[in-house]
């Protein structure tokens, strides 16, 4: 079969070389993309087709796997293109931003399936989960649970996926925030030094661990911010306060300027940042 994969990141590009191992051809568009995604294309065997069109044309199924704010715009572009088969939107948005995706493709007559991907990138059995949702989730599932990559299908209904990702993410990502807030916060405090030393009488390590991940999200803080408004009105729409995730957006936007830095990981440089209004990072 052949897939459309719009577009190979880091994430996009092991998704479509866990799907070439079962035997598919998987198409990419590299009008517009970067030397570094060529190269990363390249290196797993995907086929070139140039345009947007070309790969909607070529295709029976088009993932879209890109950061979430891009997401509606792209899903747009893809019905333009005049693509006909099945479209899975497999990115970081909200059930009510799928289903407004859904309803503009389904009056196209493109078959809409919602996807939720929870974990790494997916190079190693284990690590990653492509969770569907839809009429077609089924076909889909077993076109892309080929390699690495674990799928699985949760319901029939659009938006279900999606507000799995939200969940998982509101936890994962949103847990992270809540430390960059609190070690900042403590720092400015003066009490930073004493707070780690109760979390290591709580749990030897407890300390280190949380700085190491402030330190860490440094790189990856500016996709965050998105995902965190997403989250927040997944919130919201539920009868749930999305203020705190709505905070999380906007401490993620004050390290987004780290991921070039000279020194994004170093404790110091990412206090900073913290304390910093967000609107000094823009």
């Amino acid at each position: 079969m052949n897939i459309g994969v719009l577009h190979p990141g880091n994430m996009g590009v092991s998704v479509a070389a866990s799907i070439r191992q079962g035997g598919h051809t998987v198409y990419w568009a590299s009008q517009g993309r970067s030397a570094d995604t060529a190269e990363r294309a390249k290196e797993h065997g995907l086929t070139d087709a140039g345009t947007l069109k070309g790969v909607c044309d070529a295709s029976e199924i088009v993932l879209s796997i890109c950061p979430p704010e891009a997401a509606s715009q792209l899903a747009t572009d893809v019905k333009d293109a005049g693509f006909s088969g099945t479209f899975v939107d497999a990115n970081a948005i909200s059930p009510d931003r799928m289903h407004s995706i859904a309803a503009e493709l389904q009056p196209a007559g493109i078959t809409v399936v919602d996807g939720g991907i929870i974990g790494h990138p997916a190079w190693k059995p284990g690590t990653t989960w492509l969770y569907l949702s839809g009429s077609a989730a089924g076909q889909v599932a077993d076109v892309a649970n080929s390699g690495p990559l674990h799928t699985e299908v949760i319901g029939t209904d659009i938006g279900k996926a999606s507000a799995l990702k939200m969940c998982y993410a509101a936890f994962s990502k949103g847990t992270t925030a809540l430390i960059c807030a609190i070690l900042a916060t403590a720092d400015q405090l003066g009490v930073r030094d004493q707070l780690n030393g109760h979390w290591e009488r709580d749990q030897a390590g407890l300390a280190e661990k949380r700085e190491m991940a402030m330190r860490g999200v440094t790189a990856k803080a500016w996709r965050f911010v998105a995902e965190m408004n997403e989250i927040s009105e997944t919130f919201d729409k539920a009868g749930l306060p999305g203020g705190f995730h709505a905070s999380a957006a906007d401490l993620y936007t004050r390290l987004s300027h780290l991921k070039a830095g000279p020194h994004p990981g170093e404790l110091n440089v990412v206090l900073e940042a913290l304390k910093g209004s967000s609107k000094d990072t823009k």
